[in-house]
């Protein structure tokens, strides 16, 4: 009962005046998502909701409401473990200890997004929330502690905190039998490790509208380099491909074309024609970049972001 009282989850009427609801999955995926013991689909935690995909065990997708108003300052406390109502349904410490687990347990709803609320205890309470291996897909220490943390630090200090907004967030990797087997395999299963990950921001601007804006990256490289995966098939190489780490704004369409999710719909702001073969090659990153020449790219890149 006491979870069920604190974990309120995401909230749709977070933007005064406006609906932003979940992403909506399709048949194959609604076929798939897991249910809790309670018989629900979504599955919610404090400012955030998530639904997982039974075959792969990890999130779809997550939606997070950031209050920029109300964001506290507060410890960080690594605290993973199992969330209970759908045990058996995520990789946990058998994933991240196994040998080759050279990757981090990344947070697809950042800790410090949801770390608001009208008290510190609040804060507190929600950012240990997000510490469930419900929200964790395997992420390189490079992608997850540079590349990504650094979008992530943009849209929440840079924009939201700093503007005092209400945003909305949904975040996932792209789950797919096409993605590379994990080296090693856990209770004799191979597991499909995600190359992609994505992240949807909506906000409103002060004509009242509601906008989107979307960013993909990918890992592809940072995991071949360190021998985590195992090599893909030839049909698959247009996922291996790099050319260049600065662009990472891609349109909405391509997301959604590549998850098969529908995400909520409100006014694009940024618009990219060129082939989906293209844009996959410019989001992956370079792992014989040093992190701060990393950085300084995406500082350069995000400065430009069209929001």
């Amino acid at each position: 009962m006491k979870s069920k009282m604190l974990f309120q989850g995401y909230d749709e009427n977070f933007i005064l005046n406006k609906i932003v609801s979940l992403p909506k999955l399709n048949e194959e995926q609604i076929n798939d998502v897991v249910r809790d013991k309670d018989g629900n689909d979504i599955i919610k935690y404090i400012n955030y909701s998530l639904q997982l995909s039974a075959t792969h065990k990890f999130p779809f997708y997550t939606a997070t409401n950031i209050n920029g108003l109300l964001f506290k300052k507060v410890p960080r406390k690594d605290n993973w473990r199992n969330d209970e109502r759908v045990e058996g349904y995520q990789w946990g410490k058998e994933l991240y200890s196994a040998p080759k687990s050279n990757f981090d347990r990344g947070h697809m709803t950042k800790r410090e997004d949801v770390q608001w609320g009208e008290t510190i205890g609040i804060a507190l309470n929600a950012a240990d929330s997000t510490f469930y291996y419900t929200n964790a897909v395997p992420q390189h220490k490079d992608l997850n502690r540079d590349i990504w943390r650094s979008l992530e630090d943009y849209i929440l200090h840079t924009e939201t905190k700093q503007n005092e907004l209400r945003v909305c967030v949904f975040t996932g990797p792209v789950l797919s039998r096409s993605n590379p087997y994990f080296v090693t395999p856990i209770d004799d299963k191979q597991i499909h490790i995600p190359s992609l990950f994505w992240k949807v921001v909506i906000f409103q601007k002060e004509d009242g509208n509601l906008y989107r804006v979307g960013f993909m990256m990918s890992q592809n490289k940072l995991l071949s380099k360190n021998a985590i995966i195992e090599e893909l098939e030839s049909d698959n190489e247009l996922f291996m491909q790099f050319d260049d780490a600065d662009t990472y704004q891609v349109n909405i369409s391509l997301i959604e074309d590549i998850t098969g999710l529908e995400i909520p719909k409100a006014i694009d702001s940024y618009s990219d024609e060129r082939s989906l073969k293209l844009i996959l090659k410019e989001i992956d990153i370079d792992p014989d970049l040093e992190s701060d020449s990393i950085g300084y790219k995406l500082g350069f890149s995000l400065e430009n972001i069209v929001l």
